[in-house]
């Protein structure tokens, strides 16, 4: 935290000042925001790590992910707060994080809207932002670090176009929090995806990124369309909770699709090697992507591109378990 601003790191400041007072790390206000009072390699830094919802498997993986990425930097302390879903709970501890005067945050906003008023008062303080994973309203913030959603629901939907059901059909899409913005953008690149085939979305449920609320949606889109042909899922574990209700309702063998691909026991690669799910999209945390940009800024005193746009791949069975192998050797 911000105990000691002496001359060194007023120096370090104005260093920074210099060399990364842009419009990208500035924000469109300019002026301090987002710009760390101090940095450099002498300094001790404590960060704020804003969780929208640990209970989900991949927001797990992307805790761990951090904490081991900043264990190998001896200047940073990581205290992590989970807001279980809940927005107001969110907010506080965002506002908690400003108040203690953390040198950094990092978050993964529950949903964007919310949570977009809070990350600009840290950003005005001058607290770089990180946002990881699901975006903010605006560009008060000093980088975005993910995928490309859009594009893995673009991806999504081809490989229904053009694998799953090249002569088209009817099939149910499990959503992810609606007020989120994965949700909204994994849709509307599965819409684009699918132009020109012959494929119907007949009946699309929230399922708040849940596995238990995925299933129990799942249940009743079968029930109510029992001739669809196919799920599309906006994350891994929706899709698991699918796959019981297919196997509930006599379609075992009903193809679903997810996305996350987490390289763990309980994952997505693991599901699609097994035959629970016919393929899922990589969507890297971008835990380690942001200790290093952390490190950029408070003890490089660099600056960080606005946007980090992480890397995707299908998996399929054919792939999964090399796959598998790959991600966890080169951890």
């Amino acid at each position: 935290m911000r105990k000691s601003r002496g001359l060194a790191a007023v120096g370090a400041c104005l260093l920074l000042a210099a060399c990364g007072t842009t419009n990208e790390n500035s924000g469109s206000g300019g002026g301090a925001q987002g710009v760390p009072e101090r940095c450099g390699a002498d300094g001790q830094y404590t960060i704020g790590m804003s969780q929208a919802n640990v209970a989900e498997p991949y927001r797990q993986r992307m805790d761990d992910d951090i904490r081991a990425a900043a264990a190998s930097v001896p200047q940073f302390t990581v205290n992590f707060a989970d807001a279980a879903q809940d927005n107001s709970k969110q907010v506080e501890q965002v506002d908690n994080f400003i108040t203690q005067q953390v040198d950094l945050l990092i978050i993964s906003p529950n949903e964007a809207t919310p949570l977009t008023a809070p990350v600009k008062r840290a950003y005005d303080k001058g607290i770089p932002v990180l946002v990881l994973d699901r975006k903010v309203d605006g560009d008060a913030y000093t980088s975005f670090i993910g995928a490309d959603n859009v594009d893995i629901g673009r991806q999504a939907g081809e490989y229904f176009k053009t694998t799953l059901l090249p002569d088209g059909g009817k099939i149910g899409e499990l959503r992810g929090l609606a007020g989120s913005t994965p949700a909204r953008e994994r849709h509307d690149g599965f819409m684009q995806g699918i132009q020109g085939s012959k494929i119907e979305i007949v009946a699309a449920q929230d399922g708040d990124w849940l596995r238990d609320k995925g299933q129990q949606q799942a249940d009743a889109i079968l029930k109510a369309n029992p001739d669809i042909q196919a799920i599309y899922s906006h994350n891994d574990p929706m899709g698991e909770g699918a796959r019981i209700a297919a196997a509930n309702a006599g379609r075992p063998d009903l193809p679903i699709t997810g996305i996350d691909g987490l390289p763990i026991e309980s994952g997505g690669l693991k599901a699609v090697e097994a035959g629970r799910l016919s393929a899922t999209f990589i969507y890297p945390t971008g835990g380690q992507e942001a200790i290093a940009a952390a490190k950029s800024i408070l003890v490089d005193c660099r600056q960080v591109p606005k946007t980090q746009t992480l890397p995707t791949k299908l998996v399929t069975k054919d792939n999964a378990a090399a796959t598998y192998a790959e991600l966890n050797n080169g951890s």
